[in-house]
């Protein structure tokens, strides 16, 4: 266990935990954590998938999953939220004011009925009732890099992308007015430009007091941000400090691109003329005219900003999404929406999306639900494919125990990788992926990728990779398409892309991937140099 001490004369904490252990049956999910969190400062939570980052988060607000036995203690605002039997009676006035959280799949969060700014405008009421509800609404939207207006707030959850509803999600967070925040992966779904804008956001609402507990596989961001880290492994403190002391040095994976690269190839997907729209009658337009060709056993990346239609066009691919005008053709057949595929199509394309909590039924296991897409769609026996899955699972690094599970008892990390596996199973001719490393640890990207790679080779899976990371799509794809506002303003081979971008977005994309610029952006906002960074945090 590693002790963080607050030396004499020294500020003091808003939150501390001390020697916390949870427990689910006979397994130990935390051992004797230590934690302590401090007004204007971030204080970053690191470790693989399933390492307890977010139970131990969720701690702070007196909580704990289905099942999970809390002992220790953890005091937040002068508060004891658990104490040696567990949460206590006092964390019911925690939630909100004091600490905000922010869980790592946003979806969760928002309910789909009701449109953002009513939601919002509650929250602001309920926490602030002397404040003009428009004014503390409209300062969070600005935070949370959201603009503030009319139609951002009449929208319901859906009407967003998976970096716009992350935002949504902590405008939610914000609105509250928090002591403390708790950000689960914040930086998930966000491009360059946002995540970069987000560094900025935080640092400030720090420097204003504000105490951050930062979860994240980020480690840029984690740079750019934190004052002090804390690495948990198998739910123990394995390492503290700063980031320079605490975060091992990262390379990106070793990612050779595999499949054919002779354009010249019959495209086994190709997408022509496609426009998609959010409303009826040809209003809210997201997609204009798209065209794209995948030959099997490439890979054709898909860049942008949020908002900019990358997922539309994933779920148009997929039959997801119905508003369309264009042809989406399999192997030049056009393809229908998905609820009129045929059982052959569907299995032939496989989509795999970026909220992957909600697309599990929390009643049975994972291993099961995985299993059950090759009963499914190949006619493959259940013993049979119960057999692929496990094998499959343990490949991206879910155990048979892990994997034998039901959904809450997975991190997102792990999800996500089953998410993956349960399309796998499949065998599709082609692969959509809508970001599906943004919750996964270096080790886990690791076999996610070569997983993908063995597909390539041996089966000549194509692949469609949405993503924001373009140094991944530059280390797998063998062509990027990048989108703006719903239109594709640059195509190519990624080095060249991303060694000379033609198109302004592609710039602004390419120069905002280093956040090693971060720190001095986030020191700058805060006000502080890095010597006053270093020496702030008690350790």
């Amino acid at each position: 266990m590693t002790a963080l001490t607050t030396p004499t004369g020294g500020p003091t904490a808003l939150a501390t935990v001390r020697d916390l252990t949870a427990r689910a049956g006979n397994t130990v999910l935390l051992d004797g954590v230590d934690l302590d969190l401090y007004a204007g400062r971030v204080t970053a939570l690191v470790g693989p998938s399933g390492s307890g980052k977010t139970t131990a988060a969720l701690t702070l607000l007196g909580e704990a999953g289905p099942g999970v036995r809390l002992t220790g203690r953890v005091t937040v605002g002068g508060v004891t939220v658990v104490d040696g039997l567990g949460p206590t009676e006092g964390a019911a006035s925690v939630p909100g004011r004091v600490v905000a959280y922010m869980p790592q799949h946003p979806g969760s969060t928002l309910n789909p009925a009701r449109r953002t700014g009513a939601v919002l405008s509650e929250l602001a009421r309920l926490h602030h009732p002397a404040s003009p509800p428009a004014d503390v609404v409209a300062e969070a939207l600005r935070s949370a890099q959201l603009p503030a207006g009319r139609d951002v707030q009449r929208r319901f959850p859906h009407q967003f992308s998976g970096g716009q509803r992350q935002r949504v999600a902590l405008a939610q967070t914000l609105v509250c007015r928090p002591r403390i925040l708790v950000l689960d992966e914040p930086s998930t779904g966000l491009d360059t430009v946002a995540r970069t804008r987000l560094a900025g956001e935080l640092a400030s609402l720090t420097r204003e007091g504000l105490g951050l507990l930062l979860l994240s596989h980020d480690h840029d961001l984690v740079r750019a941000l934190a004052d002090h880290v804390v690495v948990l492994s198998r739910g123990r403190v394995v390492a503290s400090g700063t980031p320079a002391e605490a975060l091992p040095v990262r390379p990106r994976p070793d990612v050779v691109r595999h499949g054919p690269r002779d354009p010249g190839r019959p495209p086994v997907l190709e997408v022509r003329a496609l426009s998609a729209h959010l409303r009826s009658h040809r209003r809210g337009p997201v997609l204009h005219a798209v065209d794209l060709r995948l030959a099997a056993g490439a890979c054709v990346g898909v860049a942008g900003l949020s908002g900019s239609g990358k997922t539309t066009l994933a779920r148009c691919v997929a039959g997801l999404h119905e508003r369309q005008r264009g042809r989406v053709l399999l192997d030049g057949v056009a393809l229908p929406v998905l609820r009129r595929r045929t059982r052959e199509q569907k299995r032939r394309v496989q989509y795999v999306w970026q909220e992957v909590r909600g697309s599990f039924d929390e009643r049975r296991p994972v291993a099961e639900q995985v299993a059950r897409t090759a009963v499914r769609l190949r006619g493959r026996d259940p013993d049979d494919a119960r057999a692929d899955a496990l094998r499959l699972l343990d490949r991206l690094g879910l155990d048979p125990e892990t994997a034998g599970r039901r959904p809450a008892g997975l991190s997102g990390g792990e999800l996500q990788r089953a998410a993956l596996a349960r399309a796998v199973v499949a065998a599709p001719d082609v692969l959509v992926c809508d970001e599906i490393t943004t919750a996964l640890d270096p080790a886990a990207t690791s076999a996610v990728l070569a997983e993908l790679a063995r597909l390539r080779e041996e089966h000549g899976t194509a692949l469609l990779w949405v993503s924001h990371d373009l140094g991944l799509l530059a280390a797998v794809a063998h062509h990027v398409v990048v989108i703006d506002e719903g239109r594709v303003v640059e195509t190519g081979a990624p080095d060249e892309v991303l060694r000379a971008p033609r198109a302004t977005l592609t710039r602004r994309l390419v120069d905002a991937m280093d956040l090693g610029a971060g720190r001095a952006v986030a020191d700058t906002a805060s006000g502080r140099t890095g010597a006053d960074r270093a020496a702030s945090h008690p350790s």
